[in-house]
């Protein structure tokens, strides 16, 4: 399944309220359309700079894990709506155990994407195997510096010659796994873009499928806190731009925002797009409020609640109530 061109496609319909038509027609389709975003566990083995990790006291605050027994109930419950499974959301899942686990529950209920993102460094050549034979399709890598002092400086606790021994592990695998994709999530700010344009110069061996270029958003009181983004308008033709034309040549499918949108994180119509087929599972929360995951299923639970009456409403909101609270930015995919 090439998720990316059905993103692409989807993202192509200018009109909020179509979109939201076919996620009505989706769901009394009884077809899959979840987007199912799991953190196992709340927890990281790094203090990124600009990640809420930094933040103590909201590190207090980020605990608890899924047991075995949970997963195993939310995938009953949930997979067999699911698009994709992406594990890894907001916290780091290699911490955890049970990877293995959610992976063989995704293919056991037929979810077409299973992803892992991750910060890698706890990576290794055998349980990126053990990951991929259990039939992970993709492994997303966050990264935030070409150059290893930069890297280092706001990837804290890593360790840039580790990570790159990573990358070379997973360009090493798809020898034996052809379809698997390495995805690279590359955090922008004005201190650590000017280096794309040395990323293939460093990276260019190895085999990257897809590239996504995030400008810097607050995320709480994190220890960075330079959330300006007038230097990456200004040098966008000779860093960000250069950097997707570089990866049309090379065959890499490229995430990132236009110029335009590039400081344009705002509450807009397709809010309630996003919100419509987005799943987030936690120690803290599965899915939507009053959903009981160990006593009901996605069916039992829509009936109970008349989703597909709530859905349908959706298609005919005003203008104004499109607009949910989350802000997000416009990406284009080349």
């Amino acid at each position: 399944m090439n998720i990316y061109k059905n993103i692409k496609y989807f993202n192509n319909i200018k009109s909020p309220r179509l979109k939201l038509f076919g996620i009505y027609l989706l769901h009394i389709l009884k077809k899959r359309y979840l987007g199912i975003f799991i953190d196992p566990v709340l927890s990281c083995n790094l203090r990124c700079r600009m990640c809420y990790f930094s933040d103590e006291e909201k590190r207090k605050t980020l605990k608890g894990k899924l047991e075995n027994d949970d997963l195993e109930n939310i995938a009953k419950a949930l997979f067999p709506r699911g698009l994709k499974v992406q594990i890894g959301c907001g916290a780091e899942p290699t911490v955890s155990k049970s990877i293995p686990l959610l992976i063989a529950l995704s293919k056991k209920y037929g979810v077409p994407y299973v992803s892992l993102t991750t910060n890698g460094i706890l990576l290794t050549e055998e349980n990126i195997r053990e990951y991929l034979s259990g039939g992970l399709d993709e492994i997303t890598l966050s990264m935030h510096g070409v150059k290893k002092e930069t890297y280092e400086y706001f990837m804290t606790n890593s360790d840039y010659d580790v990570f790159s021994r990573v990358l070379k592990y997973l360009s090493d695998a798809k020898k034996t796994f052809p379809d698997f994709k390495i995805r690279i999530n590359y955090t922008m700010n004005e201190d650590n873009f000017l280096e794309l344009k040395d990323f293939f110069t460093v990276f260019g061996t190895i085999d990257i499928d897809v590239l996504q270029l995030r400008p810097i958003q607050k995320m709480g009181e994190t220890a960075y806190n330079n959330f300006n983004h007038e230097q990456l308008e200004k040098m966008y033709d000779s860093t960000i731009r250069v950097v997707k034309e570089e990866c049309v040549k090379r065959n890499i499918t490229c995430i990132a925002p236009e110029k335009v949108d590039i400081s344009d994180a705002s509450e807009n119509m397709n809010s309630v797009v996003m919100e419509s087929a987005y799943c987030y599972i936690s120690s803290r929360g599965c899915w939507e409020t009053g959903f009981d995951y160990r006593n009901e299923t996605y069916e039992s639970y829509a009936k109970r609640v008349k989703l597909s009456r709530r859905l349908f409403k959706n298609i005919f909101f005003r203008k104004k109530d499109m607009m949910l609270d989350k802000k997000h930015l416009n990406y284009d995919i080349t």
